[in-house]
């Protein structure tokens, strides 16, 4: 099989061929047929963040493909069937996390593209439990980007308690962004949309923005406050100077949830208007698998649009580059 592969931190990604994996007990092999590119798999392969992956590895945590084969054990998936991989490749299911629905803080959780091979391939390896059965109808590369884009934004919002008649700021609209915009307006949200470039601007009013804000003209806070002050902000721009301008922006009682993670990002609080405001700074981080059947039943209804480009495995760098430079209105997918 074909494979794109961190050899060394901040290298270009080396494509390989590799022998097709044996699927162990409780796993199956997948024949990927469409890979999502994150964000998250461009600070994988270069080492950006505190908890570094260990190379060589496969990046890749918005897999999805058919079941080729079931390892002992696994009843509940079968053969031929749609399923994609996400971010949580794996957690215990016994902690107080996973017991009580946060899965996703398991300490002892596998994470896909980073701690275990991922979706940068022809074909991988899954947990079966955390193999997430595609609808049919989802067209696979629309399925890659609800797979880590999609459930990221959609628990960010659930994280926030986000209802009708409140004003959310998506402060980025990009990959997540795009989305985002989608599911803060299915809550019934009046929603304001910022960014620096003119077609994330258009992609915003296009997707149904009552706000659309150009940072590069605009101070985003003023005109948040000018409308009352953000309800809710979320921080999806990998810029610090985005977080605290989203920050600025909330009204009384607002909250902040931070979910792009810059490489060196920090966030200074002033903690006297925090105080005195009854400000929230939240994290929030992907979703479970059941907020991932959510995000894709509301696709499969027809209620979201998944805006995304293709491009071929062999050009994973260039992709890499185009994503990091802000050049891609929305969601790259690797189309295997």
């Amino acid at each position: 099989m074909k494979a794109a592969v961190v050899r060394a931190f901040g290298q270009p990604l080396v494509i390989e061929e590799r022998p097709d994996p044996e699927p162990g007990p409780g796993q199956v092999l997948i024949r990927v047929e469409a890979s999502g590119l994150c964000h998250t798999d461009i600070h994988a392969a270069g080492g950006d963040w505190p908890v570094k992956p260990t190379p060589p590895f496969v990046p890749g945590h918005e897999g999805v493909g058919i079941v080729e084969r079931l390892g002992d054990g696994v009843t509940w998936l079968a053969v031929g069937q749609r399923v994609a991989v996400p971010w949580l490749g794996h957690a215990c299911g016994r902690c107080e996390h996973c017991l009580s629905g946060w899965e996703t803080l398991c300490e002892e959780q596998r994470n896909t593209g980073y701690g275990v091979d991922g979706g940068y391939a022809q074909k991988m390896i899954a947990s079966a439990e955390f193999a997430q059965p595609v609808p049919d109808g989802i067209d696979p590369r629309e399925a890659a980007p609800l797979t880590c884009a999609g459930v990221t934004t959609y628990k960010a919002l659930k994280v926030a308690g986000v209802r009708p008649s409140q004003l959310v700021a998506i402060s980025g609209v990009g990959g997540l962004g795009h989305l985002a915009l989608q599911y803060a307006k299915i809550a019934g949200a009046t929603v304001a949309a910022i960014d620096i470039t003119d077609d994330k601007l258009a992609l915003a009013k296009e997707l149904g923005a009552d706000i659309v804000i150009d940072a590069r003209v605009q101070d985003p806070a003023e005109v948040l406050l000018r409308h009352g002050g953000a309800n809710i902000a979320l921080a999806l721009a990998v810029s610090e100077d985005a977080f605290a301008t989203a920050y600025a922006g909330l009204r009384r009682g607002g909250k902040l949830v931070l979910v792009a993670m810059p490489a060196h990002g920090t966030l200074r609080v002033p903690i006297f208007e925090t105080v005195l405001n009854g400000t929230s700074v939240l994290g929030s981080i992907v979703g479970t698998r059941q907020d991932l059947a959510e995000v894709f039943e509301l696709h499969a209804a027809g209620r979201t649009r998944v805006i995304y480009e293709t491009r071929s495995l062999e050009a994973v760098n260039e992709a890499m580059a185009e994503v990091s430079r802000g050049e891609v209105a929305a969601r790259l997918v690797f189309d295997m």
